[in-house]
């Protein structure tokens, strides 16, 4: 069996690849970073955003008759930002890693899916929740990123291939670090929202929680990839202050969060 996970040299990947290799697949790893080869890994090189870099790698599984059994896409990226404030490469940086360098991974290795192919894609708690301030851009991407999900579902569901989100709480990676530390960055940087940063960050810390270890949401991914009959989704260590707020009003959840934001 073969599968090829994407952001593979580290966090959610990385545990994903030791998994799949421990259950005994052949793992074609691809990352931006160069991932170490060892027997059943296969490292391949690319950026997801970066279309002929993607095409070389394909190229390569196809000279040798690859043909994958699932995709895992675990590749993305955080930003904290003010949506007016921000820069246009932040902007544009983030929806092209979570949302179009996975379309054109999906795009360019499904030549290659088996006839009864599973593809997997990460997205997040938040992906179907409202945004929250500051994490909107990321919230877009992931949401973008569910419809997309959505739509590839109902398409490759016509020739008998599976698609299945997994909606991950907080997991101890660079990407939930770098939510952190953007905040931070942001308290500094923002000429608007100074007081609400702060108290953002605060906030963040509150509905993080404890994160996770990739190694626990990597059987969730094999599960979703493997499953006889898989659930459209999957989700694992969501965060309940975020799932009840989830289920207020907009109008309620805007004013609790500006009251939380704007206290003194």
């Amino acid at each position: 069996m073969n599968v090829l996970i994407t952001g593979a040299a580290g966090g959610i990947g990385a545990a994903a690849v030791d998994l799949f290799l421990t259950r005994g697949w052949r793992v074609y790893a691809l990352d931006v970073v160069p991932v170490l080869a060892r027997d059943g890994v296969v490292p391949l090189c690319a950026d997801v955003t970066v279309e002929s870099a993607l095409g070389t790698a394909v190229e390569t599984l196809s000279a040798e008759g690859i043909v994958l059994d699932a995709m895992v896409l675990t590749a993305g990226i955080h930003r904290m930002a003010s949506l007016v404030e921000a820069d246009a490469d932040t902007l544009c940086r983030v929806m092209q890693v979570n949302v179009v360098g996975t379309m054109q991974t999906v795009r360019a290795f499904h030549p290659l899916l088996a006839e009864r192919g599973r593809i997997v894609i990460v997205t997040s708690e938040v992906a179907t929740l409202a945004p929250l301030p500051f994490n909107g851009l990321y919230s877009i991407s992931k949401a973008a990123l569910e419809s997309y999900a959505q739509a590839l579902r109902q398409e490759l569901g016509l020739l008998s291939q599976t698609v299945v989100t997994v909606r991950p709480g907080a997991v101890a990676t660079t990407l939930c670090a770098d939510s952190l530390s953007h905040t931070e960055h942001l308290t500094r940087q923002t000429v608007l929202y100074r007081k609400q940063a702060r108290h953002f960050l605060s906030l963040t810390k509150s509905f993080m929680g404890q994160p996770i270890t990739p190694d626990r949401l990597a059987p969730v991914l094999y599960r979703a990839a493997t499953a006889k009959h898989p659930r459209l989704s999957y989700s694992k260590h969501r965060n309940l202050g975020l799932v009840l707020l989830g289920v207020l009003p907009l109008r309620l959840q805007c004013c609790l969060i500006k009251a939380l934001l704007n206290r003194k």
